[in-house]
């Protein structure tokens, strides 16, 4: 398994054009070949899956970053060979009766690229080449800026993250930003910020990283000074009774457990603050409230409460932050740490209509009532008159 992602991770560091999955291991394998074509339309690139029987063709889209997910998914076990092509090179990957990997690469000679379009390089923000010394610290990048192959997935989530924030910073002229961090963890992804905007963006930023553990802090604060990130301080806090009397621009909350993320949300609305960045995890509180007499469906399998009740949660907050005027999206995200897919909530300060605010807090009301639920951010705002 590992020889098999590692050969895919270095197939799919170039832009790979076709791929072709063949020759099945036994005759149970429904689909007889496999082709990935990658596609362009005006908003992004994504591959379209060909799957082949002996009458029919199926198809499926999906995004460039679940090529790696794909790609293991058909090799394990059902077939013995892939062929790729990118604009350089030809890769054939064959798996033997022992499981064993063979991996080559050649440069291709008179390959042609009908549509150039679809073979633009990727526009990272963190591109390659770059010294950037938490990403080195990482074991991401090597010391002359190449990233290792085995943390090409790393480096992807880690733009993932950046180019989510740069969507919003770009819309606007900022000269300097207020960030805070709620726990921030071992906090390489605050880093990787604060160097986006001082060496990038070219904004000056003051970004405070919070989290309950004094070891982790205190090594923090020993890296930003190696780094001589001057405006980079991180605090002993707690997420719920954290006190700052200044103007906050962003927060950031990746991972916060349970119903901490509900307490960061609460600060950040308090704060009136311009941009939010959160993404939740370990969501209980509803799970253990979850209770419908109509949609009972939906509570008798544990694996589907729990899951429907994580969902709900976030739907929660989002409908929440934009009854109190913020433009909120909830996208999916790939964290720092290989955890599963999760959501993160993109809210930003903006006009909301009135009609669109208060269409927003009744969704959040009818399924309150509609499963017994006690949230704790609608409980924090209601305290505080806010809804």
């Amino acid at each position: 398994m590992d020889d098999l992602k590692r050969a895919i991770n270095e197939i799919i560091e170039e832009e790979i054009i076709k791929i072709v999955i063949s020759n099945k291991m036994n005759k149970d394998v429904k689909y007889n070949k496999i082709a990935f074509n990658l596609r362009e339309n005006k908003e992004k690139q994504y591959y379209q899956i060909e799957k082949f029987t002996d009458k029919q063709v199926f198809h499926e889209n999906i995004e460039e970053n679940m090529l790696e997910e794909k790609l293991l998914e058909y090799l394990q076990e059902n077939y013995k060979q892939l062929s790729a092509w990118s604009s350089m090179h030809t890769f054939d990957l064959k798996i033997s009766k022992k499981g064993r990997i063979f991996l080559s690469k050649k440069k291709n000679d008179n390959i042609k690229v009908v549509n150039k379009s679809h073979n633009k390089e990727k526009n990272y923000i963190l591109k390659e080449g770059m010294l950037i010394e938490p990403l080195m610290d990482l074991g991401i990048f090597t010391k002359d800026g190449k990233i290792v192959n085995s943390k090409y997935d790393k480096y992807k989530q880690i733009n993932r993250f950046i180019e989510i924030i740069d969507d919003e910073v770009k819309k606007s002229d900022f000269k300097e930003l207020t960030i805070l961090d709620f726990g921030c963890g071992k906090s390489y992804l605050t880093f990787i910020v604060y160097y986006y905007f001082v060496e990038i963006k070219k904004i000056n930023v003051n970004i405070i990283g919070l989290d309950l553990k004094e070891d982790v802090i205190k090594r923090c604060n020993e890296i930003a000074e190696k780094y001589n990130y001057e405006n980079l301080h991180f605090e002993i806090g707690d997420i719920n009774g954290f006190k700052y009397n200044n103007k906050v621009d962003m927060v950031i909350t990746l991972h916060a457990c349970d119903t901490a993320t509900d307490y960061a949300l609460y600060n950040a609305i308090k704060w009136n603050t311009k941009m939010i960045f959160s993404v939740p995890c370990c969501q209980h509180e509803l799970n253990e409230q979850m209770k419908a007499e109509t949609l009972s469906i939906l509570t008798r399998y544990g694996i589907v409460k729990e899951r429907a009740a994580a969902l709900m949660t976030d739907a929660v907050r989002a409908n929440l932050l934009e009854y109190l005027g913020y433009k909120t999206q909830l996208l999916e995200f790939i964290d720092i740490a290989h955890s599963p897919k999760n959501i993160l909530i993109r809210a930003v300060k903006s006009n909301v209509s009135r009609e669109k605010r208060e269409e927003a807090l009744a969704e959040v009301k009818a399924l309150i009532k509609q499963f017994n639920f006690d949230p704790t951010l609608f409980k924090l705002l209601k305290e505080d008159n806010l809804i």
